[in-house]
């Protein structure tokens, strides 16, 4: 395999190739109404990306991508249908309109379906600085690849294996339009490195990991950083531990506090509320955190990994709060889940933009002391929520904590509670932000919890 053969372009045609999107999706609105569509929408996207994988210093996968996209959808007064392609050429495109207009006919009439209402389209569209190609064909991303994971594995003796290291980078381009009048244009880049490796032997063998993401390459850490750091992150589970059932603080660090969050953006969301799915149905106005607590919404962050200007519907984002001194102020919505509630939309349809969770503590290693003895929860297993009544039973693995130290490490549990019990049982978050996800929380220290394990 020739490996220096393939890369990524490292010419930037992105603005050309959107003027493209655009007129593409300009003349399919056109063709939409013609054949008597009362409302249409179109998105176009194209991707590009480069993945390579190694293992014990060896190559393993090579992956060059390049994907395109056309979807459009129409309505016939609250009739929809849908349709795809990924031909660009005159007569495909045609053909997708008149598949989405021929599906419409056999749909039944849906009184919440449709576009968002007019007057909500963005007017302005703004750069968050997310467009950063990283210029590396496949022979460098291989040898940063092998220099991650040689860092790792040369810390130590006892790291025995590899699950190996990979590089990644991608480009996406998109562009949404809809029978309003409106057009936007979206570009972004993600990049990273990881790492995961195996300590011991036999039945004591570990395994964890380490990894880097970021818009711009620049903004990675280091190769041999992430190595390391995936070889001190298993050696410290060596030699774990059971625990006896009982019920402790249990405190998330960051990387798994944010699932905590998801869980509450999930029943919060209008699929789960008008569905009647959710454990948070008619929270609107209620405390469920404690008094301090709360979550923001900040679409217009530099380089966010979810910033943006309009949401999939083309609504204009806006700064807010989901929670503020601890009361849920509004729910995550779409158009359509915002009628079949009685709502408006809040700009949310393709999902929520870098949420900020409030904090009231400082690092982790200093939550670790205020928090005297409990469990350090470093990884979750399994997916143990009930959206419905809010009971949540995971698997668990990481630390035990006595005297305000990492006494040793511990698997094979489980952490069980109820996520309102929980949400309402929060006593701290750190400001150790993990910048990996769009949802920006420290660690999160939970006051109560039931751990169960075999010893």
């Amino acid at each position: 395999m020739n490996i220096q053969a393939i890369n990524i372009p490292t010419s930037d045609d992105s603005q050309l190739r959107l003027d493209r999107l655009s007129g593409v999706a300009q003349r399919l609105l056109e063709s939409c109404a013609a054949r008597g569509a009362t409302q249409a929408e179109v998105s176009c996207n194209e991707d590009s990306g480069l993945s390579v994988n190694v293992r014990m210093g060896e190559v393993e996968t090579v992956e060059a991508t390049r994907d395109r996209g056309i979807a459009v959808t129409v309505y016939f007064g609250q009739r929809k249908g849908s349709a795809s392609t990924a031909d660009m050429r005159d007569e495909s495109l045609e053909a997708t309109v008149a598949q989405a207009c021929a599906i419409a006919t056999f749909t039944e009439a849906d009184p919440a379906s449709g576009l968002a209402d007019a007057q909500l389209m963005a007017s302005t569209q703004r750069e968050f600085d997310s467009w950063h190609p990283w210029e590396v064909d496949a022979a460098h991303a291989v040898d940063i690849a092998l220099a991650c994971e040689q860092a790792g594995r040369e810390l130590d003796s006892r790291i025995a294996n590899s699950d190996g290291a990979s590089v990644s980078s991608s480009a996406s381009l998109s562009v949404y339009a809809n029978s309003h009048g409106f057009l936007g244009r979206e570009r972004g880049t993600y990049h990273s490195i990881g790492c995961a490796l195996i300590a011991g032997e036999g039945d004591g063998m570990q395994r964890d990991s380490w990894y880097s993401l970021a818009l711009a390459s620049s903004d990675l850490e280091s190769a041999q950083a992430i190595g390391r750091r995936a070889a001190q992150r298993t050696l410290a589970r060596l030699e774990p531990r059971q625990l006896p059932i009982g019920r402790v603080p249990v405190l998330f660090a960051a990387e798994m506090a944010r699932s905590l969050i998801g869980s509450y953006i999930g029943a919060v969301s209008g699929g789960a509320l008008y569905r009647k799915a959710s454990f948070l149905l008619d929270s609107v106005g209620t405390r469920v955190f404690p008094e301090w607590f709360g979550i923001e919404e900040l679409p217009f962050l530099p380089r966010g990994l979810r910033s943006a200007s309009f949401d999939g519907e083309g609504v204009a984002t806006r700064e807010s709060p989901l929670v503020r001194d601890g009361v849920v102020q509004r729910y995550v919505l779409g158009s359509y889940s915002a009628r079949k509630l009685g709502l408006v939309t809040t700009a949310n349809a393709g999902g929520v933009h870098n949420l900020q969770v409030k904090a009231n503590a400082a690092d982790l290693d200093s939550m670790v002391r205020g928090m005297g003895r409990g469990l350090l929860v470093t990884e979750l297993m399994g997916q143990g929520v009930n959206a419905i009544t809010g009971d949540y039973s995971r698997g668990a693995a990481g630390f035990w904590v006595e005297d305000g130290q990492i006494a040793y490490p511990v698997d094979g549990i489980t952490i069980a509670g109820n996520l309102k019990q929980m949400f309402n049982a929060i006593e701290a978050v750190g400001s150790d932000i993990d910048p990996r996800s769009h949802v920006r929380t420290g660690s999160i220290l939970v006051g109560d919890m039931t751990v169960a394990g075999t010893g």
